[in-house]
């Protein structure tokens, strides 16, 4: 079999202020339960090969990096194609108060995300051609390798989408826990998702 691609995809830990929020940049940082997450991702990644780690310019990814790097003793590098996506004017707002102030696009949000754009913010097919050139780059950049990447669910949920060849309106179906993990090996015959959600 031809050598594999390893990429470790990390949800950030649980945090504080997002709760019932559109938290996209809105920048939060992790709860102490959140730096306990990262804490067990720590020991259970640390005998892994991992080479390089990547993150999401966010605070609650950062922090997650930085306690999830630790054990291999490697700094990390942040790219801020990993961010989530950006809600614009509708960052840090409460899902009623996004109800009430913008009726049309709280609509078509529910019922058809994929299509959404938010005012001055992203849609979908923004967020992801950012996210899988980055990943395209990395993969480049580090064929045969293992690395790490610490982001957030919209992010890890397009990757992982893209992997399993899973439509983009069915992308919301796949979970995505606060610190869970993934792992994709890339095969120059295509990716094989060896763990989800973990």
């Amino acid at each position: 079999m031809d050598a594999s691609t390893t990429v470790w995809l990390i949800r950030h830990g649980l945090t504080d202020g997002a709760d019932g929020r559109c938290c996209g940049r809105y920048d939060v940082r992790l709860s102490s339960d959140g730096i306990q997450q990262a804490k067990a991702i720590a020991a259970r990644l640390a005998c892994e090969s991992i080479s390089h780690f990547y993150s999401s310019p966010l605070s609650r990814a950062v922090e997650t990096v930085r306690i999830v790097v630790e054990p291999h003793g490697l700094p990390f590098q942040i790219m801020k194609e990993l961010a989530e996506i950006d809600f614009g004017d509708l960052e840090g707002l409460r899902y009623e108060e996004v109800q009430d102030r913008y009726p049309e696009i709280f609509h078509s949000w529910m019922t058809r995300p994929i299509e959404t754009r938010f005012p001055n913010g992203e849609n979908f097919t923004q967020m992801s051609a950012r996210v899988l050139s980055a990943l395209d780059l990395l993969l480049s950049r580090h064929r045969g390798q293992c690395i790490a990447i610490v982001t957030h669910a919209g992010v890890i949920r397009l990757i992982l989408a893209q992997a399993l060849s899973i439509p983009d309106n069915q992308i919301f179906r796949l979970e995505q826990d606060y610190g869970a993990t993934n792992r994709i090996d890339y095969f120059d015959h295509g990716p094989v998702v060896k763990l989800m959600n973990g």
